[in-house]
């Protein structure tokens, strides 16, 4: 891992970073003195190649794909230099590695109709600028998070290039070099497959969506909301945390980026008002890993996932919603428990912003998230929905910069519902994106000349360089993981690893889920959630469909146990991210975050089983109830569930509980989740028991009641 320590030329003064990795972000501003515009510039032109993209079809995939790569590792490179180089000459040569890099990218482009045409017999110089390429992304990768993942992707080039010499079923039939450069650095089943089409289209845009979502002020109006619905609450702080985090996940879908933006404010008021470090960190890392699995932005891998299976993206947002509910249920329950049991209160009501006032006065913030939602379950395209809903976001931003010079609020409101007219009636014979790129190009203009607008698009600049910027992580991931689908797609490796989970999945499905469980979570403690996702999707998630789990949730199974493993010691990158923040050693906000997270780790064993809870056919209950039914029974089923290993973990319900009672509270649990006869009785049984039980000891325990 890299351990750099930087002095950065931000203003007459340097600033002093320190850091490991740049996995979670690079410092703030793009480098020193010149170095930094130059850094800036090609950011800028980065985001501005994604939204012609993205806007329209004007280029072949495998030629975006390939442009994309290119500016990728021009910038990772470039930003790399200019923040770890100590003279001019180590950042010239970061740059210079860069600019090869791109020309590796560009190589598409120029050569596209070239490389079609001799597919499968490639030139010299084919197979330099493939080596080429890979070197680049490997390095590249690995100075930009670190080694796990390159060491990773190497031995699957190893068996790639070796796997012949290997035993039986192990072993494959042997490739030439040309034929694995080939395969790995030109189509799309290597570098360019997937997650790079995803990358380059849909994950791009929707980072610079949430990236002028924050900068029009979407953080405050959801901190606002959440202290103004729980903050005087019981343990009001950690509530206001859980609630602003999933608010916040609808739009970011990074876990780690709302650690550091939301835990700014809510780890340090949980703090104050009596939670211990470690819990609050883990409180906040907790909902802030939530982000990827919330509706409707999520994270890349849902991308990804509608990608691969081949089905809307609306299917998979449907599919999330419940698991995501009952994942910020879950983390709301934990949080409430551990405010009983210490007797922790909320906020003053003097500390406590309106709600209610927050919404009045922010309310337009929510048309460009609304304007999503619909557009994506009414069947619009990602991307095109995406390209929508910034083009809003950029509307609103403007206009709220242009009714600040209006002294009279009458203007101000003439000024909006003059806009809304000319939006409507530009789009009443279809959503034309042409037409309102010039609504918004007429906004810019205007926004120029009126006083304090130039700082409004200076601002809205910064925010496509900072988008470039967040996309680079997510992006090198995607290219490299590459490599191990390439692997696998040439030498058929993947059937091995499905034979043994259907094997094992013959004597019992519980068996092959916990298998597949611990390999999605010990890839994730070194690797990030998209490559996690993607080598266990294409290892088990076929598996566990051949063994009648539906193919949705054998992806959703993959997805999820990827993201518990940035809440997993000993990594657990959310909990890296949030320690600085409260003070504490990331170990011990690991294994708090994992006990708050206790319904995340099971809610994917109840799917499997009730396949209702993610509205999926195939649920037993449906012939009883109905398909709805089946649902509203799942879910409650499973929200008992929740409550009940809350009441496992935390200890408390009306009182403190013995280790007895936490023993059987934790048996009705998985009576609950199990599948075994009248194991649903059982629970509902058990359950009913220990909260009366519980009940009946509340007069005894008057100090530790609520």
């Amino acid at each position: 891992m890299l351990k750099a320590e930087v002095a950065v030329e931000q203003a007459p003064g340097a600033v002093k970073v320190e850091f490991d990795n740049f996995e979670h972000g690079f410092p703030a501003g793009f480098g020193p003195r010149g170095w930094r515009h130059l850094a800036y510039a090609v950011a800028i032109a980065f985001a501005s190649f994604q939204l012609v993209i993205a806007a329209w079809n004007v280029l072949p995939s495998q030629v975006v794909r390939g442009v994309h790569v290119g500016f990728l590792l021009l910038l990772t490179f470039g930003l790399i230099g200019n923040f770890t180089a100590r003279t001019d000459l180590g950042r010239a040569i970061a740059w210079s590695i860069g600019a090869l890099g791109f020309l590796c990218g560009l190589y598409q482009w120029i050569f596209y109709a070239d490389l079609i045409l001799r597919d499968g017999d490639p030139t010299h110089l084919d197979l330099v600028v493939g080596t080429l390429l890979a070197v680049l992304i490997f390095e590249g990768t690995r100075r930009l998070m670190g080694p796990a993942l390159p060491i990773m992707c190497g031995v699957c080039l190893l068996y790639w290039f070796f796997g012949q010499y290997l035993p039986a079923p192990l072993n494959h039939r042997g490739y030439d070099f040309d034929q694995v450069v080939t395969h790995l650095s030109f189509g799309t089943e290597g570098f360019y497959g997937v997650p790079i089409y995803v990358s380059a289209t849909y994950i791009f845009l929707f980072i610079l969506f949430g990236s002028f979502l924050e900068r029009a002020g979407m953080i405050q109006l959801f901190t606002d909301v959440s202290l103004g619905l729980f903050g005087g609450s019981r343990g009001g702080p950690a509530k206001v945390s859980v609630f602003a985090s999933g608010l916040m996940g609808t739009i970011s879908g990074s876990g780690v980026a709302n650690v550091v933006t939301v835990g700014q404010f809510t780890i340090p008021l949980m703090i104050k008002f009596g939670y211990r470090r470690a819990f609050a960190a883990g409180v906040e890392a907790t909902a802030s890993m939530g982000g990827q699995i919330m509706p409707p932005v999520m994270g890349a891998v849902a991308f990804i996932m509608a990608e691969t299976l081949g089905v809307d993206y609306s299917v998979i947002v449907k599919a999330a919603v419940i698991p995501a509910f009952l994942y910020f249920a879950s983390a709301f329950w934990m949080v409430h428990l551990e405010a009983g049991k210490h007797g922790l209160v909320g906020m003053k009501k003097s500390e406590i912003p309106s709600a209610w006032r927050a919404v009045v006065a922010r309310w337009y913030l929510v048309l460009p998230l609304a304007a999503l939602v619909f557009m994506l379950f009414e069947g619009f395209t990602p991307l095109y929905a995406g390209s929508m809903g910034l083009a809003l976001t950029v509307a609103l931003i403007l206009g709220a910069s242009i009714v600040q010079g209006f002294s009279r609020p009458v203007l101000r409101y003439v000024f909006w519902i003059g806009l809304a007219l000319v939006v409507g009636a530009v789009s009443r014979d279809g959503l034309d994106i042409m037409q309102i790129l010039i609504v918004v190009a007429v906004l810019v203009a205007i926004t120029a000349i009126t006083r304090g607008g130039r700082a409004t698009l200076v601002a809205c600049r910064d925010s496509l360089a900072d988008s470039a910027k967040s996309a680079l992580t997510v992006g090198m991931a995607c290219a490299i993981v590459g490599t191990i689908i390439g692997m696998m797609t040439q030498t058929g490796v993947g059937t091995v690893f499905g034979s043994w989970v259907i094997g094992l999945g013959e004597h019992s499905l519980f068996l092959a889920l916990v298998m597949t469980m611990l390999l999605s979570i010990l890839l994730g403690t070194g690797i990030p959630t998209i490559p996690t996702y993607i080598i266990t999707a294409a290892l088990a998630a076929p598996a566990l469909a051949n063994l009648g789990v539906p193919l949705i949730i054998s992806h959703m199974f993959a997805f999820y146990y990827g993201i518990m493993a940035d809440l997993s010691p000993p990594v657990a990158l959310a909990a890296l991210a949030a320690a600085p923040i409260a003070k504490e050693k990331p170990d011990k906000i690991g294994w708090e975050a994992m006990r708050i997270a206790l319904a995340g780790y099971v809610i994917p064993f109840i799917a499997v089983y009730s396949p209702a809870l993610m509205l999926q056919p195939g649920d037993a209950m449906a012939a009883e109830l109905g398909f709805y039914g089946a649902v509203l029974y799942a879910t409650l089923k499973a929200l008992l569930a929740i409550g009940l290993f809350g009441m496992a973990s935390i200890g408390f319900l009306f009182t403190r509980m013995t280790v007895v009672e936490r023993l059987v509270a934790f048996a009705a649990a998985v009576c609950l989740l199990g599948e075994f006869r009248y194991s649903d009785y059982a629970g509902f049984v058990i359950a009913a028991l220990i909260v009366g039980w519980q009940w009946r000891q509340r007069p005894r325990s008057a100090v530790a009641a609520a």
